[in-house]
């Protein structure tokens, strides 16, 4: 009689195992997300979000090196240049200010060749050669700030176009709608919206840090021509 009861417990055992086993098996296999196969799930609108954030990269290392030699000031440039105006040797001065390809040495340059001229020319001249060099720097900046402004946009357009697609396709199921249906389609709707608001926060950052660098070498060359001015004002030795 035991032995019989102890069989009988031991067939229960192995079936709830074998219970246990088949539905593991049945079981879908857990998916593993990863930023690659969000990006292909993200649709069409994808790939102009992909070309504005390469834009972007693109347009902020590339001004960030050019406003980083803009404002690097040589601390002799401007001592020589009064050394030489001071002992009369203009012709030296417009050579160093030619040599050198910062926007300093290209106002300065412009100031020294209308020497003799009224002072008010002078100083005209030289802000125009100024308000050329900003403008220069600023060049794509404001591409930048489009990219910063477009891609949340068109990752909200990316969004609304995936909702329509799972509405759409949860319309042609008919009878047979599966939750499962509607979750993937949205959340495969929301990756252009994370991707749009990732991108333009990027750009906007860039763009701010750009701006502030800019503004530094305007300071910078509204100084500089000061001091040249002033220079034009001391007494001949």
């Amino acid at each position: 009689m035991l032995k019989n009861f102890l069989l009988q417990v031991q067939m229960q055992g192995e079936e709830q195992v074998a219970d246990t086993l088949a539905a593991a098996a049945d079981m879908p296999a857990e998916e593993t997300l990863s930023v690659w196969s969000l990006m292909l799930k993200g649709g069409i609108v994808m790939i102009p979000l992909a070309i504005m954030s390469i834009i972007a990269i693109y347009i902020f290392i590339e001004r960030y090196l050019a406003l980083r030699r803009a404002s690097r000031e040589e601390t002799n440039f401007m001592n020589n240049i009064r050394d030489f105006m001071h002992e009369g040797r203009i012709d030296s001065a417009k050579s160093l200010c030619r040599n050198n390809d910062s926007p300093i040495a290209s106002m300065i340059g412009k100031g020294l060749v209308r020497i003799g001229r009224p002072l008010n020319d002078i100083n005209t001249a030289i802000e125009n050669v100024g308000k050329l060099e900003v403008t220069k720097l600023e060049k794509n900046i404001a591409v930048l700030a489009t990219v910063a402004g477009a891609a949340p946009m068109l990752g909200f357009l990316g969004t609304v176009i995936g909702m329509v697609r799972a509405f759409y396709n949860m319309s042609m199921a008919g009878g047979n709608i599966d939750i499962s249906l509607l979750a993937g389609g949205i959340y495969e709707a929301m990756i252009t919206t994370i991707t749009g608001l990732a991108v333009g926060i990027i750009a906007y950052i860039c763009y701010n840090i750009l701006v502030t660098r800019i503004e530094k070498v305007v300071f910078l060359l509204e100084a500089k021509a000061t001091e040249f001015m002033d220079l034009l004002h001391e007494p001949a030795a």
